[in-house]
């Protein structure tokens, strides 16, 4: 089986990163005449050396991350405050974000082939790691995340995920139902502190891409499965609003 007909079996929708860069880049000069050399842009994906599934770094200079474990934004309200002050004058804001998930040339999801390796590893391990500890303490006692200094970051993941436990460990698919799970989390989390700080923001617009990351093995290209696409108008900071784009004649003519 090829490799998108497995990939596209898990995820419909999904599309090359190379498709989904010149995509979207192509629909922002478009349709919202957006000078791509004056727009900055941020990512809020986990920090696996595997995601760059996109070419976005190729075109949009000085990426801000924001994203650590499973890509939840631990920059937080500071990381969103301060990349809002460095918006190049006249430019937009373009924010990518979601979890991602690897998948073996088998189909199956959450393992995949890292470059270099013949073994399988788990992708994304920090979620693979959360959804065991879910699974195996789910007996008294009930298992509880507690913080330490040195691992807050995958506590703090598991924290999030805590609300979604019962019908992540219950789903058809526990891997692919936590990945999904967490990207309902922090596309929350970047909409929120978007919210936070939009009186900091001096561009006008704020482009916010979300989805799911597929990670395949070297020899093929991952995939991204778009979950949102919505503009922030920044001069509403008072009736903020996150309109999606999806359902636009330019969207669907993508």
């Amino acid at each position: 089986m090829k490799i998108k007909e497995t990939v596209n079996k898990h995820y419909p929708n999904a599309k090359t990163g190379t498709e989904i860069t010149e995509s979207y880049l192509s629909l922002l000069e478009t349709e919202y005449k957006s000078d791509l050399k004056k727009m900055l842009f941020a990512t809020s994906v986990c920090s696996d050396d595997v995601n760059v599934s996109t070419d976005f770094r190729k075109v949009l200079s000085r990426p801000f991350t924001m994203g650590g474990l499973g890509g939840l934004p631990f920059s937080g309200f500071t990381g969103m405050v301060a990349f809002s002050h460095h918006i190049p004058d006249g430019g937009d804001a373009f924010i990518f974000y979601g979890p991602h998930i690897g998948i073996t040339d088998e189909g199956e999801l959450g393992r995949m082939r890292r470059i270099g390796q013949s073994r399988l590893t788990n992708s994304c391990g920090a979620l693979m790691l959360a959804l065991e500890r879910f699974i195996k303490k789910n007996e008294e006692p009930i298992y509880v995340p507690q913080n330490v200094y040195y691992d807050y970051q995958q506590i703090q993941l598991e924290q999030s995920l805590m609300p979604f436990k019962h019908d992540i460990i219950n789903s058809e698919n526990p891997k692919k139902a936590i990945t999904d799970y967490t990207y309902i989390a922090i596309d929350k989390q970047i909409k929120q502190l978007v919210k936070m700080s939009i009186k900091e923001f001096s561009c006008k617009r704020i482009f916010l891409l979300g989805g799911v990351i597929i990670n395949t093995s070297e020899e093929f290209n991952d995939y991204v499965d778009v979950r949102n696409f919505d503009v922030v108008n920044t001069e509403k900071p008072n009736n903020f609003e996150s309109v999606s784009i999806l359902e636009t004649e330019a969207f669907k003519n993508l």
